[in-house]
């Protein structure tokens, strides 16, 4: 089992409160059509290349045909793109089948283009099997269950056609547009020297790259992924809400920092401080930090100036402290939060929180935390309409701001100032303006003295002049039973927590993909649940010692991830990418706010879909605005079918139920 298994696992076994996989096999067998569905996405997703926006895009028209599905048999029930009712007999049937259907159909498509489809395929066709469905039904003609959400994915498909996602050049910017300002950086050579901006994005060059699912893409670095993406059809996004001056970019997102301009200290800062942290990725440094919600969390939005909650509000008790090496921490944090290999990226990764909430043995399904238990499947088709809604606005959001600002990743930021040298002391070597600050200990100018036999800049002799910064300093050679800890390199070599074959994702850093779809998500599930904690007031993950780290081996100890709220779990993911090199701290905070605001949006967005509609007498079948003796004519004479107009119960059939609606709203509508 790889790593990636082992963690999905853990979680799972955890906030499902079983005690052996067995166990979770008969839960598991009890998941809804939906969860099925959505759970065989996300396998789709690990399997297909790591787009985040564009997996975010189907997973929100994944849930918007499933939610069209179970819609159609309730005539009192809106829809979002398919506006046809139809009665049954069996409605349970009749909506597992069309769910089914619809699903797979548009999964077909979706991945039709996958460099895996070859894999991705057989796992469609087999869940379809598990559920006991032909895969060769193709018609669309017709009222049968399966027709129907043949016809629902071919809608949903049509719609996606025309959305300004460039689904017919397989998202890819258009020749011409999004051009990058900045030749490549080679990422195997020291310093920038290519760089025109510095505060422009900057691709890199890769002997090959490879994304976080393992697809191999040659030739050094892909094109940057869907600049364009502010321009997609949201789900509760108005044209109110984007910016007119800044095309893409939803109003109320502010200007990132620039060097030399308006926000100059910021963006310095903030990119120093991710050679800080790049500075403490070692369990061999022997600080210890307690990452129990006593003392971590409870962040103000957009800040990390939390300092914990005393007590469980579940059990009324404290939480305990929880004491784990920074270094473990740290990297396990960086790794979990990035998804390692077969990610699901962040959308994908909060519809799995999400799944594991809903399995834990405490929870409840009352939308908002209130008001009746919902069945199974309206819980989950809500869930996830609501979830994956703002999962969707949340890319348009961030993408759109990355389109239009085109910001440097902190790689390229930083070799850039080591390569000008310092900017501490004008008296010293190598004094530049737009250089790095020397802070003892971290960032030091390399002489001779530092250089000498036994000395901490030993390794870099023949660089004097230059600047050395304490660092992470890349992959070991065996990253199976090998980790790196941290040295003194030339800072100019710095690079980021990551695989070096991957080094940092290709498009611009602002906004924080990470903490704009996390903090959405926490959104999300506070509001659906009516509280903002975990159930049982604690949502925990297991890092098996030597197990869980890919990048490489770690950690050192077994410990817990532990988090009260969502929005605790969501501000370790916007922090995970500054440990990991792939942002600085103003493209983790802005993201948080505008997750915040994209979240409550969809919520409200989606509680009014789930409205029902507004219905005229539906006993009045002729439609002459009472209910009177033509109507009654009208339902003796459809008595026994399945006429649609005179079945008012919508159970498929003409009987008693609906003589008795009729008796009952006789008179003027």
């Amino acid at each position: 089992m790889n790593p990636a298994q082992l963690r999905r696992m853990a979680f799972r076994l955890l906030a499902t409160g079983c005690v052996s996989a067995t166990m979770c096999g008969v839960a598991s067998a009890q998941h809804t059509v939906a969860r099925e569905w959505n759970d065989t996405m996300l396998e789709s997703i690990r399997r297909d290349r790591v787009r985040p926006p564009v997996q975010a895009r189907n997973l929100f028209h994944l849930s918007v045909a499933m939610y069209d599905a179970w819609a159609t048999y309730d005539p009192t029930l809106q829809s979002y793109f398919f506006s046809e009712k139809i009665s049954v007999k069996d409605i349970d049937a009749a909506r597992h089948e069309t769910i089914s259907y619809a699903a797979y159909r548009l999964m077909r498509h979706r991945f039709a283009a996958s460099p895996n489809v070859a894999t991705i395929y057989p796992v469609l066709d087999a869940q379809m099997t598990a559920l006991g469905y032909s895969t060769a039904v193709t018609t669309t003609v017709g009222n049968t269950p399966a027709a129907v959400g043949n016809r629902i994915a071919a809608l949903v498909i049509a719609r996606g056609l025309a959305d300004n996602s460039h689904e017919e050049v397989d998202h890819a910017s258009y020749p011409g547009t999004y051009v990058d300002v900045n030749p490549p950086l080679v990422v195997d050579l020291p310093f920038n020297p290519s760089v025109l901006d510095p505060t422009r994005y900057q691709p890199l060059s890769l002997s090959f790259f490879v994304d976080q699912n393992g697809n191999v893409i040659p030739g050094g670095f892909p094109p940057k992924v869907a600049p364009f993406w502010g321009f997609v059809t949201p789900f509760a996004l108005t044209s109110a809400d984007m910016d007119p001056a800044r095309p893409g970019v939803v109003r109320t997102m502010p200007a990132p920092p620039v060097l030399n301009g308006a926000g100059d200290v910021q963006w310095r800062a903030g990119h120093e401080n991710v050679i800080h942290l790049s500075s403490v990725l070692s369990p061999d440094d022997g600080v210890l930090i307690d990452i129990s919600p006593a003392a971590m969390g409870s962040n103000p939005l957009g800040t990390n100036a939390g300092a914990g909650r005393p007590l469980n509000p579940v059990t009324g008790r404290p939480y305990a402290p929880n004491l784990v090496k920074r270094g473990d921490w740290s990297r396990c944090l960086a790794e979990f939060w990035a998804d390692g290999p077969s990610s699901t990226t962040p959308p994908g990764h909060w519809n799995e929180i999400a799944n594991h909430v809903v399995d834990h043995p405490a929870f409840v399904r009352r939308l908002g935390g209130a008001g009746p238990e919902l069945d199974p499947l309206e819980w989950d088709i809500k869930m996830y309409v609501a979830l994956n809604g703002a999962m969707h606005d949340a890319a348009i959001g961030a993408w759109g701001t990355k389109g239009h600002y085109d910001t440097m990743r902190p790689i390229g930021a930083i070799r850039y100032m080591a390569q000008r040298g310092q900017c501490s002391d004008p008296l010293l070597p190598k004094f530049d303006p737009n250089g790095l600050h020397l802070v003892p200990g971290l960032v030091e100018l390399i002489t001779f003295a530092t250089t000498g036999p036994g000395q901490r800049h030993e390794e870099l002799a023949g660089y004097e002049g230059e600047i050395a910064c304490l660092s992470w300093p890349g992959a070991p050679g065996n990253p199976a039973n090998q980790y790196s800890g941290v040295t003194w390199v030339l800072a100019g070599n710095w690079v980021s927590y990551q695989r070096p074959t991957f080094v940092t994702p290709p498009f611009p850093g602002y906004v924080s993909g990470h903490s704009t779809y996390s903090r959405a998500g926490a959104e999300i599930m506070t509001r659906l649940t009516g509280s903002e904690y975990f159930p049982g007031g604690m949502g925990v993950f297991t890092c098996e010692r030597n197990q869980f780290l890919v990048f490489e081996d770690g950690p050192s100890q077994t410990f817990d991830f532990q988090w009260a709220t969502y929005y605790d779990a969501a501000d370790n993911s916007g922090q995970s990418r500054i440990y990991g090199g792939i942002h600085p701290d103003f493209d983790d905070f802005p993201g948080r706010v505008l997750g915040s605001e994209l979240g409550g949006k969809a919520y409200t967005r989606a509680l009014s879909l789930f409205e029902p509609l507004d219905q005229p007498c539906a006993a009045d079948i002729d439609g002459d605005g009472a209910v009177g003796a033509t109507d009654i004519a009208v339902l003796l004479s459809a008595w026994g079918t399945a006429n649609a107009a005179a079945d008012i119960s919508g159970n498929g059939v003409v009987d008693a139920q609906d003589l008795a609606s009729l008796l009952s709203a006789w008179g003027p509508c």
